[in-house]
């Protein structure tokens, strides 16, 4: 099989794709982005800052905003999300295990299960929210077997209002793309993760333990978990 390659020896980067030094095109003009690296994408979080400071007056790339600049635009508009619900499968491609993310309420402490979401930012394809998203969450060794179509098993709209959908959310209104996806690697926990919670199937789909998942995203585990033939 033959393969293009360039006149250094190295692959050709895909349209807008953030650059490594030793890319062929590492030099090429990208206004706002040219001096992003690809660990930015997976070093900033779902709620990260824009264009100035992070956590810590850390900076980050552009496409992540403010918490001033958020909070207005989640008033105003929709927001795109990705929902993760993470898997393991065995070696005929069934389902063995579901995950869940243990994590802490900023208000009291309380500690609660929930999926991996996130935010789609600016200049960012659909795949690469959801590859940083899990990484976010659960560290860069992973190994996301990624699904090979793009459609979602549902689609999760979460309203501000309690009582207009399943969903809600209190900081916006957000439409999110909702996927399984196959986790190869090992998944450590990160950011604002105390723990993953690996069980089977059965198990998850036990009334006490959905119970444990509010806000709908009890909902999206039995659909993603239905749309898998389970």
């Amino acid at each position: 099989m033959l393969t293009a390659k360039c006149h250094n020896g190295s692959m050709p980067v895909l349209h807008d794709e953030v650059p490594d030094d030793d890319d062929f095109d590492a030099g090429r003009k990208r206004g706002e982005f040219d001096h992003i690296t690809p660990d930015d994408f997976v070093r900033a979080s779902g709620s990260g800052a824009g264009s100035g400071s992070g956590r810590g007056g850390t900076p980050v790339p552009p496409g992540w905003l403010d918490r001033q600049t958020i909070d207005d635009l989640r008033s105003k508009m929709p927001i795109p999300y990705i929902v993760v619900l993470p898997v393991h499968t065995d070696e005929y491609g069934r389902i063995s295990h579901v995950g869940t993310l243990l994590t802490a309420s900023d208000e009291d402490g309380t500690v609660s299960r929930t999926l991996i979401a996130g935010r789609v930012v600016v200049h960012e394809t659909i795949r690469e929210a959801i590859v940083r998203n899990i990484a976010r969450d659960l560290g860069d060794v992973t190994l996301p077997h990624l699904p090979a179509s793009l459609q979602p098993f549902t689609v999760a709209e979460f309203f501000p209002t309690p009582g207009v959908s399943p969903y809600f959310d209190a900081r916006q209104h957000a439409i999110a793309l909702c996927y399984m996806v196959d986790m190869v690697g090992e998944c450590q926990p990160k950011d604002e993760t105390l723990d993953v919670e690996w069980v089977r199937p059965e198990v998850a789909l036990a009334p006490e333990f959905l119970a444990q998942l509010p806000n709908g995203f009890d909902r999206i585990l039995v659909q993603g978990l239905n749309a898998a033939g389970v």
